[in-house]
């Protein structure tokens, strides 16, 4: 009787510990969403919006060498940038199940588009930062030039697996090609997240190659694609301690993301919004 009831409350706890995870991992989804939507808006109001508003995107950009380009790097800036928002309002639909099972037709659509725009955003990135010489440093743009050449091998092996229906390795590339992807909306986050934290930078420099800029340029996809990578091993655990251990890593990462969604909104975008508002008035 007692050995039954000692199994009963394992499992029970097992149970809690999977039921634990799913909840952290939805609330993290819903504060991604928010900040991917945030940074859409960004994006609608700083670069388009100002074309049909006679507002100089000069003034309101922050990017670095935007009035010294010619007009092949203006035409692959803004085939870089404007897809983002697209990105950002509806990449994140791929990853809900009900949108999957219910839509299967959209779920393939989007997910196709989003590819082509991931592919697209990752050579047209590579070429601003090399071709162009829209970078602040060498040494800091490796990070973000490693994300550039990983999502189109990501996108791959996510297509890839989808063609032979090998649903579970497409799902988990596909998570991966999202999380590269978003790379660089997740380095806008750490950093903002960081200069919250520490009221102000802390091995940060101007030109984005302080040590913390450099750690953190990498970190914007590794550190997503591990807590990625620990949450599918979860979901093969049931040992207790492995999942509360792993939830409460899991919830770590959540926590960062909300702080930075809430930083970046407040400290770089927002601003940026309200400027363009301004103008407009």
């Amino acid at each position: 009787m007692l050995a039954s009831s000692s199994i009963s409350d394992t499992v029970g706890r097992g149970v809690s510990g999977q039921k634990s995870i799913d909840v952290i991992v939805k609330g993290w989804f819903v504060t991604a969403l928010t900040g991917q939507w945030a940074f859409a808006i960004y994006i609608l109001s700083v670069y388009v919006t100002p074309w049909f508003s006679n507002i100089d995107i000069g003034e309101v950009t922050p990017t670095q060498g935007y009035h010294t380009a010619n007009s092949f790097d203006y035409a692959m800036f803004f085939a870089h940038i404007i897809p983002a928002a697209y990105l950002s309002l509806f990449g994140a639909m791929q990853l809900v199940p009900s949108l999957r099972k219910k839509y299967p037709s959209l779920h393939r659509w989007n997910g196709r588009i989003f590819f082509t725009l991931g592919i697209s955003g990752a050579l047209t990135g590579l070429y601003l930062q090399w071709g162009a010489g829209l970078r602040l440093s060498d040494i800091g743009a490796l990070g973000i030039t490693l994300n550039g050449i990983l999502i189109p091998i990501a996108i791959f092996f996510a297509w890839k697996h989808a063609i032979n229906r090998r649903m579970q390795d497409h799902m988990r590339w596909a998570i991966h090609s999202f999380i590269l992807v978003n790379a660089v909306w997740s380095f806008r986050l750490y950093l903002m997240g960081w200069y919250m934290i520490n009221q102000g930078p802390l091995g940060n420099s101007p030109t984005v190659d302080g040590p913390t800029d450099i750690a953190l340029s990498f970190a914007c996809y590794l550190l997503p694609m591990l807590f990625a990578e620990v949450y599918f091993w979860l979901k093969k655990q049931k040992d207790t301690k492995r999942l509360w251990v792993g939830a409460t890593f899991l919830l770590t990462g959540a926590l960062i993301t909300l702080i930075g969604v809430v930083a970046a909104t407040m400290m770089m975008w927002f601003p940026r919004i309200a400027q363009v508002a301004g103008l407009i008035q």
